[in-house]
Parts: C-alpha cells; sequence; structure tokens
C-alpha cells in the first residue's frame, strides 16, 4: 500500500512539474511578447507554433496566459497576426470563448481585436472564423471587462469598410453597445461610443442603423461629461452619423447638442476640440436652416475663436465650417463677418504650411466674398486679396494633387472676390506684370467696370500710377501674342477710352523716346 501512495506521489509530482513548466513558459512568453525588441526572437523560433496547443490546455491560467501572448504577438504587425490567422488559431479561440472564464474571453477578444485591426483581409478571416457570434455573447456578459475588450474587437472589425460593419450590425450589435454606453465604467462607455463611431462612418444606411437604436437620446448628453475621453468618443460619433444626410444631421441636432458642443471648443483635450469642431462641420454643411441654427445658437463666435486658438490639422474643421456658413447666403456670410472671421482665416492662409489646410483657408474667404461689395470689401480691409495671390504664385505648377487644389480653389477665390471688389486701393496691387494673366484679365476688367462711371476714381487711378501701369501691360502683352479679341484686351480699351488721347499717349511706353524725336524733327528744319 506504501509503494502505491509513494508511485502516485512520484507520477503527480511529474505532472505537476510538468505544469509549473508550461505555465512559466507560457507567462515568460507573453512577458517577452510586451516588448518590441523581442518580437523578431520570438517569431525566429517559431512561438505560434508552440502556442497553438497551449490555448487548449486543461489548466485556465496556462490558456488565458497563451492567448494573451499571442494577442501581444498578432498586435505588433500585419505579418504576425496573418501567421496567426494561418495557423487556425482563431477557430480555437472562437470556441473557447463561449465556454471558458471572463480572464480567458478578455485575452481571447484582444486577440481577435489585435488580428483585425491591421486590415479588411484579417477582419474578414475574423468574421469567417464566426467571431461575430461569440463576440455578441460576450457582450452580454456581467463583467464590464469582458464587455469592452468585445466591444473594442467588434468596433476594430466594424471601421475597415461598410461590408464589415454591416456585418456587425447584422449580428445584433447595436443595441448591446448601447446598452454599454449607459454603464457605469468610464472605458468601457468610451470603446462602445467609439464601436458605435466606426460602424455609422461608411453610410447612411450604418448610420441610421446606429440612430434607430435610439442612440443620439443616450449619448448626446455625454457631451458634458466630466471625462474627456468619453466627450471625444461621442463627438466623433455624432459626426459620424450626421455627416451622411439632412435627416440624420437633424437627428442629432435635435439631440440638443447645443450649446454643449461649443463648450467642447474650448475643451482642454486638444481632440476633444478638434471632434467638436468636426461635428458642427458635418452639421453646417447640409443647409442653410442648419447653418442659421449654429449662428443662432452662437457657434460662429466660438468656431472663430476655435480657429483662432488652433493649428494645423486641428484648424481644419473650423475653416471649413465658417466656409459652409458663409456659402449660403449673404446673411450668413456677414455674420462670419460680423464675428470677426476674416482675420483668422486670412492669417491661417498666411502661416500654415500644409496645402490642404491653405486650399481650405482660401475657399472659405472666397465664400465669404463673393456675395456683394461690402463682402468684398471687407476682405480687402484685411489685405486678402494680394495674400490670395502669393499663395497662387508661390505654388509650384506640379502634379501633385494637393497643390493642384491649392492653385484651383486660390483662382477660383480671387476671381469671385475680385468681381465683387469696387475699392480701387484693394485692386491696385494686383495690377502688376508679375500677376498671372489668369487673374490679371480679371483685375483689369474689374477697373474697366469702375472707372467709366467714376470721376474721382479716374483721377486717383492715374496719380498712383494705375493708368501707367495699364499701358505697360498693354505693351507687353501686344509683343507676346496680341490682345486683339480677348477679354484683357477689351477692358483695357474700355479703361483707354475713360481718358483723353493725349495722356493715353502720354503714360505708353516709348513716348519720351517720340516726343525727343519730334523735337529733334522740329529744330532739324531750322
Amino acid at each position: 500500500m506504501a509503494t502505491t501512495v509513494s508511485t502516485t506521489r512520484v507520477v503527480l509530482s511529474v505532472f505537476e512539474k510538468y505544469q509549473k513548466e508550461r505555465l512559466l513558459f507560457v507567462q515568460t512568453i507573453a512577458d517577452l511578447a510586451s516588448r518590441e525588441s523581442n518580437i523578431e526572437a520570438l517569431q525566429t523560433a517559431g512561438v505560434l507554433s508552440l502556442l497553438r496547443p497551449l490555448l487548449l490546455d486543461t489548466v485556465p491560467a496556462i490558456q488565458q496566459a497563451a492567448a494573451l501572448a499571442l494577442g501581444r504577438l498578432a498586435n505588433y504587425n500585419e505579418e504576425l497576426a496573418v501567421a496567426v490567422v494561418e495557423s487556425d488559431i482563431l477557430p480555437q479561440l472562437v470556441f473557447s470563448l463561449s465556454e471558458q472564464n471572463r480572464f480567458y474571453k478578455k485575452a481571447a477578444a484582444f486577440v481577435l481585436r489585435a488580428v483585425a485591426k491591421h486590415s479588411a483581409e484579417l477582419s474578414q478571416s475574423v468574421v469567417d472564423s464566426g467571431a461575430l457570434t461569440a463576440l455578441v455573447g460576450c457582450l452580454e456578459e456581467f463583467d464590464p471587462g469582458v464587455k469592452e475588450s468585445a466591444s473594442w474587437a467588434l468596433g476594430y472589425i466594424a471601421r475597415h469598410n461598410g461590408e464589415l460593419s454591416q456585418a456587425v450590425v447584422d449580428a445584433g450589435v447595436v443595441p448591446l453597445l448601447v446598452l454599454c454606453v449607459q454603464e457605469p465604467e468610464l472605458s468601457l462607455r468610451r470603446i462602445a461610443a467609439s464601436a458605435l463611431s466606426d460602424i455609422a462612418k461608411h453610410s447612411p444606411e450604418l448610420a441610421q442603423s446606429v440612430v434607430d437604436a435610439n442612440t443620439i437620446s443616450f449619448i448626446a448628453p455625454l457631451l458634458s461629461n466630466p471625462d474627456a475621453k468619453l466627450r471625444r468618443q461621442v463627438c466623433s460619433a455624432l459626426s459620424q452619423i450626421a455627416k451622411h444626410t439632412i435627416d440624420l444631421a437633424e437627428t442629432v441636432v435635435d439631440g440638443d447638442i447645443f450649446p454643449n458642443v461649443l463648450t467642447c471648443l474650448k475643451d482642454d483635450d486638444i481632440n476633444v476640440r478638434k471632434n467638436a469642431a468636426t461635428l458642427i462641420c458635418e452639421i453646417a454643411k447640409h443647409t442653410p436652416e442648419l447653418a442659421q441654427l449654429i449662428v443662432n445658437s452662437g457657434g460662429v463666435a466660438a468656431v472663430v475663436d476655435y480657429v483662432n486658438d488652433s493649428v494645423g490639422s486641428t484648424r481644419l474643421p473650423g475653416v471649413m465650417t465658417l466656409g459652409y456658413i458663409a456659402a449660403f447666403s449673404e446673411t450668413l456670410a456677414l455674420s462670419v463677418i460680423v464675428a470677426k472671421g476674416v482675420p483668422p482665416l486670412a492669417r491661417a492662409l498666411e502661416s500654415e504650411s500644409e496645402e490642404h489646410i491653405k486650399a481650405a483657408c482660401a475657399w472659405s474667404l472666397g465664400q465669404i466674398g463673393r456675395h456683394s461689395p461690402d463682402h468684398a470689401k471687407t476682405l480687402a480691409e484685411n489685405a486678402v486679396l494680394p495674400k490670395l495671390l502669393k499663395v497662387l504664385t508661390n505654388t509650384p505648377d506640379d502634379n501633385e494633387e494637393a497643390g493642384a487644389d491649392l492653385k484651383t480653389k486660390t483662382k477660383r477665390a480671387i476671381k469671385c472676390v475680385l468681381e465683387k471688389t469696387l475699392q480701387l486701393e484693394a485692386l491696385e496691387p494686383l495690377l502688376q506684370l508679375t500677376t498671372p494673366a489668369t487673374i490679371l484679365k480679371y483685375v483689369v476688367a474689374q477697373f474697366a467696370k469702375i472707372l467709366p462711371h467714376d470721376v474721382t476714381a479716374r483721377r486717383t487711378f492715374v496719380t498712383c500710377g494705375g493708368l501707367q501701369r495699364v499701358q505697360d501691360i498693354s505693351n507687353s502683352y501686344s509683343d507676346n501674342n496680341g490682345l486683339t479679341g480677348t477679354k484683357l484686351g477689351e477692358a483695357i480699351r474700355t479703361i483707354n477710352e475713360c481718358y483723353p488721347e493725349e495722356i493715353v499717349r502720354y503714360f505708353s511706353p516709348g513716348y519720351s523716346a517720340t516726343l525727343l524725336e519730334k523735337v529733334y524733327l522740329i529744330y532739324s528744319n531750322f
């Protein structure tokens, strides 16, 4: 009997030692995988083939550590995530998700998230493994950590494209995510709001499916939540819903987001400010009525302050908002002017280095100035036309999309503002031989509109050297390719007809030489 007991102890000790070694091994691997410098060596050593059987180990702690190690490896790069998929590890994880404890479920959901985050193809592999059903089950768990891990994985799957997002919606995820937003745990609420944003962003239909779950009534009040990260995700989710259609934008507005969203523009967190500005921008772009609602809520002044206080890509949604509001009508454009929106746009046009931001500034300034002479006068007072011209001439002629877009938007802005500008002092800086011909013809044409009807303007045009420059331009372009039948030639002819022929000749290039020659001929006859 004693011999049997002794033998049993020996056998059990071997198994216990084996278990301890397995646990030590997988915990060590998980720890090593947390450091980037070890990843390549672990991959070379064939760590995936060693971890795979440990997912089915009889000891829960070993299973959890193996899943954690796999998640860290897959999270590192797409190559390792592909290797995880090709090792047929996902079906094992999905099978275990419905049976194991909450610690394993969190680790398994982490692996699915780490694989899905890299590409739409890998996310599709996760879906094909049957993970959606398992993750939906995790959202119904009591433990908030399991819900959080599942929400995170579902958000990473949905973010890539509309098809994957639709698969997530079809799995019945949205109502459960809305329930997660109502949980007391902040981290769970953040991730759930982020997942809703990832679902809604792809199409109006997907955004409508989010709205149909009564999402807005639960997330809109969170704009005033003390947690900055939650406010950031809520602003993002609302903007992704509002951007698609007028109806969706109106639904967001009906969620009583004003004035809380304006308060977010002054938030200490830069991402909250940017997301709030993006939300306002996505609402403003749809209709004059929505733009007017923003104006009535005091939104224009708040957005102007935001543009003043921001730089770089953070500034862009504010710049676009002012342009969208101003584009709809004279009255709305005037509200931007009254809120002192032109100076910060003009400064941004000069100071920003990225071409797409400069293009947005040029577009917004064009929308403000194109309505009437009074609107254009405000731009003239802020020297906007010379600044636009400088941007146009300093942008290189290349095939880059951003550069081409900047030149196009700047040229259009100059043209539509010029056509409403009646102040000579605003037009004169552009009346130069160095001004591109595509712009110069509009400058001269505007002088041709003003001078025939304004005696004082005709006198000032001569004394400030404008008529002299017109003759220089006429002479230069006549030498190059002629002005007959061109818009520029017609405008110059109209200007010259405003003055006596002798005055025009006096300011024409070569007049002094011609005069001296006449004097010489007179004296040579004596």
